[in-house]
């Protein structure tokens, strides 16, 4: 399409060591990211340095069980991939993958972005609940990229989008598919659906991270449309780390319970869009061994909205907007899930 406006679709996600050499590595750049531990250097890099040795034999492991690395690349590639072609109406799109932690890294794409001549770059997360540790982090090292290298075509971030129609539809129906699933295997046990979400120190959250505000709509968007009574869900959160207080309620601790009490649980991940070692190890091998080690009628985890159409078409939607005649962050910042948290995404890029 000759002279059409080139249009990048830079996807912000974690990553994750795709072999055993690379565990080590990449937890080292995990905790040397000033987002996760906000000691200033060399402290913050000696402490990486001692918790990525420390940990690194106990997550080769959990990566061994995944087949030796993480899945989240290939995963995120299938996205862009959808997304691509939901939105080949717009003139020549072409998404890219910018991960935190691992390869591709920000830098690299930022410069993959600037070869390929991008007219317009849309920045979109694949976290749906905006962290100052996960989209803060990425939109923080991508302008630091973008101004390093001389990327100064106009760009737009997509902050947060915890009750975007088009993810809720995806989650809900995946949900759905889970509980009927549960009600097959256990026909007489109450049924109890726990949504996790990836933890956060409370100390974050006391400073005003909007993530668990965020966590909440994106449940409570998803219990409205699936009709859940009150006492038939809840809200946990999982993959503690350290010694520091953490938000509750813990999921394995949820589990339990709902597994002594003889329930038929349903495990749905709400802030994971793809399968990881979070999902396919934390939730479906260990916790799922905790559920019937403690007498749960069943155990049904939802797989995450992946490619799914719906959610597919919401990031398109969103895409969509943030290409109109609309601030450069949007949509989430003006609405009630950021109101009275300071570092909401509007409030880190100081507008």
């Amino acid at each position: 399409m000759p002279g059409a406006r080139r249009i990048a679709v830079v996807l912000f996600n974690l990553g994750g060591p795709d072999n055993q050499s690379a565990v080590q590595p990449f937890l080292f750049n995990l905790f040397n990211d000033p987002s996760i531990i906000g000691l200033p250097n060399p402290f913050r890099f000696l402490l990486a340095k001692l918790i990525s040795k420390r940990r690194a034999p106990f997550a080769r492991e959990v990566y061994r069980k995944m087949g030796g690395g993480s899945p989240i690349l290939p995963n995120t590639q299938v996205q862009a991939q959808a997304l691509e072609t939901a939105l080949a109406d717009l003139g020549e799109v072409r998404c890219f993958i910018a991960m935190r932690y691992w390869h591709p890294f920000t830098e690299d794409t930022a410069k993959a972005v600037k070869a390929w001549g991008a007219d317009e770059v849309v920045l979109l997360p694949l976290y749906p609940q905006f962290s100052t540790t996960t989209t803060g982090s990425s939109y923080r090292v991508w302008q630091e990229a973008a101004k390093k290298i001389g990327l100064a075509v106009p760009q737009r971030l997509v902050c947060c989008y915890p009750d975007e129609p088009g993810f809720v539809a995806a989650l809900t129906a995946i949900t759905v598919r889970a509980i009927d699933d549960a009600k097959a295997r256990a026909p007489s046990a109450k049924r109890r659906v726990i949504f996790s979400a990836h933890g956060l120190p409370k100390k974050i959250v006391d400073r005003g991270d909007p993530y668990v505000a965020q966590i909440e709509a994106t449940v409570a968007a998803a219990v409205a449309a699936l009709g859940l009574a009150p006492d038939a869900w809840i809200i946990a959160y999982q993959s503690r780390v350290g010694p520091l207080e953490w938000v509750g309620p813990a999921t394995d601790a949820t589990i339990e319970q709902a597994a002594k009490a003889g329930e038929a649980i349903v495990v749905v991940p709400v802030a994971f869009v793809s399968e990881h070692s979070e999902t396919l190890v934390e939730l479906d091998l260990e916790y799922g061994e905790l559920a019937h080690e403690n007498g749960a009628a069943a155990y049904v985890r939802a797989p995450t909205v992946d490619a799914h159409e719906s959610f597919i078409g919401g990031l398109a939607d969103l895409v969509r907007k943030a290409l109109g005649d609309v601030p450069p962050i949007q949509p989430g910042c003006t609405t009630a899930h950021c109101r009275g948290h300071s570092q909401c995404a509007l409030t880190q890029a100081g507008m």
